[in-house]
């Protein structure tokens, strides 16, 4: 039988700030502004949209210039997923507005942290006109292997 160690309230008060400090470092990315371009790597953060229902999570991002073919969605993580696309054209920064930056993009590029857990094994995706809708059944309790 194995005896479980206390914890004493340092370690406790420690893991409690360890945890908050997490949570602050996620909401500060999520709410800081940064621009939706990278010019090192000339690509352009696509427009994208999130909703959570109680069976599934739907992402719809939008892909201008792209084809089937060229758009890759890959789970990074169990809550996060990268999408790339390679346009069909190049854009110059001066098209979207950007005048103090010069540079031209030619792929579009995205991550996105999904807030609850989803079986990313069972991601369904469709893609039609520029826009592309994902899928990700919503993954509820947890789940004991079998022995």
């Amino acid at each position: 039988m194995a005896i479980k160690k206390r914890r004493s309230i340092p370690e406790i008060i420690d893991q409690y700030f360890d945890s908050f400090e997490k949570w602050a470092e996620r909401f500060q990315e999520e709410l800081t502004e940064k621009p939706s371009w990278n010019l090192k790597a000339c690509t352009i953060e696509p427009l994208r949209n999130m909703h959570v229902t109680p069976t599934e999570v739907i992402i719809s991002a939008d892909l201008p210039f792209t084809e089937k073919a060229a758009v890759k969605v890959k789970p990074l993580d169990d809550n996060v997923l990268e999408i790339t696309a390679k346009m069909r054209r190049k854009i110059k920064s001066e098209e979207l507005g950007i005048t103090h930056r010069r540079g031209e993009f030619h792929s579009l590029h995205c991550q996105i942290r999904i807030p609850t857990p989803v079986y990313t094994s069972k991601m369904k995706t469709t893609f039609n006109k520029g826009m592309l809708e994902i899928r990700l059944p919503r993954r509820h309790g947890r789940e004991i292997p079998a022995e």
